[in-house]
């Protein structure tokens, strides 16, 4: 799978899915799609800000105008948008682990306990960068098995 597939495939066909498999193809294309996408927002934000600037006020700080909440609002939005398909694609990862889904939630946990959390980070990266198991499994149809569309011997 390559990266526009990857992307097209996680963004739009299967945003909301949990259920099935994602290959190592599919879930790395797509992180560096969310790397380079977050590096984008934050770039057009830094212009942005710099072409409008936040006014420093008589008061006790800067006073920010409306375009500056109106920026923050639609960069939330962002994060939200990305965010879920980054979370259906660390399920469907694990899955082609072998893995339950329920364990992306236990890591996010528990990667935000000090100490514990660089352990378990490191974890789930070497979770995502195995090989899926060969062949189909409780959670779908193997995704690097060619599919044919038609039987020519049947």
């Amino acid at each position: 799978m390559g990266f526009t597939e990857a992307v097209r495939t996680c963004m739009r066909e299967k945003y909301f899915t949990f259920q099935g498999r994602a290959s190592r193809s599919e879930y790395w294309y797509f992180y560096l799609f969310l790397f380079l996408a977050v590096i984008a927002i934050m770039a057009v934000g830094a212009l942005l800000f710099s072409l409008f600037p936040p006014e420093t006020g008589t008061g006790q700080g800067i006073e920010f105008s409306t375009i500056h909440y109106i920026l923050f609002g639609i960069g939330v939005l962002l994060a939200i948008y990305l965010y879920i398909p980054m979370i259906t694609a660390q399920v469907r990862r694990f899955h082609d682990r072998n893995l339950s889904g329920w364990w992306v939630l236990l890591v996010f946990i528990l990667s935000n306990v000090p100490m514990v959390g660089i352990a378990v980070s490191i974890v789930a990266l070497v979770i995502t960068v195995l090989k899926g198991t060969d062949g189909d499994n409780k959670y779908g149809q193997d995704p690097l098995k060619v599919q044919n569309s038609a039987d020519v011997f049947s």
